[in-house]
């Protein structure tokens, strides 16, 4: 299916499939007019999915430059298999990304330079896997790397009835502190009015990552990326990143 970006070039959207354990997860892949590009990889927050809008535009946009961009619903969200509930879980999101890495690798219509995006979980997801994986680039917004600043901020929100119902405490409790030294290649988006991952985290990843790195902190900014001119500035400065890292090394 060939769609039209904003910009008026094309880009091919393919639906894909792929398997992690046992779970078949779905997602869409973007492509670009260029032979092998390379691809960045989408990891959604926790009670998020691959139809992210902050996903949904990174990608155009880095079709616009030339690389391809994967967007996917980890098991128990949006499309793919499983029962939140029982399959969420920071070791599960790891497997799917690392599984959606496998699946770009084996493909003959992309390259093999990868970046990973994570949003919230999905950035501690990126930061977990990349200390494993051959990764290029990585770019996180609202990265927690403890657990215990979710639970808190669920805890002390009218809605954390609904939130207890939703996940299992006990399979999202992690610490991934001791993995950022591994990190390399990073640029860090926060928001300082978040009060779900504390602001703090995002300047810990950026002192103990190793270079080249970046930080943007967004003034007055939420854990949902709420303000349209803080979602057009990560954007345009995302994209151009991973195409720094992709193109201008």
């Amino acid at each position: 299916m060939m769609k039209k970006n904003i910009s008026g070039s094309e880009h091919l959207l393919k639906e894909v499939s792929f398997l992690s354990d046992s779970y078949t997860l779905k997602g869409m892949l973007h492509l670009p007019e260029a032979k092998s590009p390379p691809v960045v990889i989408g990891s959604h927050g926790l009670l998020s999915t691959g139809e992210s809008p902050k996903q949904i535009e990174l990608a155009r946009k880095c079709n616009d430059l030339g690389i391809a961009y994967l967007r996917f619903d980890h098991r128990g969200c949006g499309k793919s298999g499983g029962f939140f509930k029982e399959v969420t879980s920071l070791e599960s999101r790891c497997k799917d990304l690392i599984c959606a890495y496998n699946m770009i690798c084996e493909r003959n219509d992309t390259g093999d330079r990868i970046g990973l995006f994570g949003s919230s979980l999905g950035g501690a997801a990126s930061i977990s896997v990349a200390c494993e994986l051959k990764i290029d680039a990585i770019v996180t917004f609202a990265a927690p790397l403890r657990s215990s600043s979710i639970f808190d901020a669920a805890k002390g929100s009218d809605d954390y009835k609904t939130c207890e119902n939703l996940f299992n405490e006990e399979k999202l409790i992690f610490n991934i502190s001791e993995k950022i030294e591994k990190i390399h290649n990073i640029i860090v988006f926060h928001g300082d009015a978040d009060t779900v991952v504390p602001p703090s985290y995002a300047k810990m990843i950026y002192d103990k990552a190793k270079p080249p790195k970046k930080i943007v902190i967004q003034k007055g900014g939420d854990h949902n990326m709420s303000c349209k001119e803080h979602q057009e500035s990560f954007v345009k400065q995302a994209a151009s990143w991973f195409e720094s890292s992709f193109f201008h090394k």
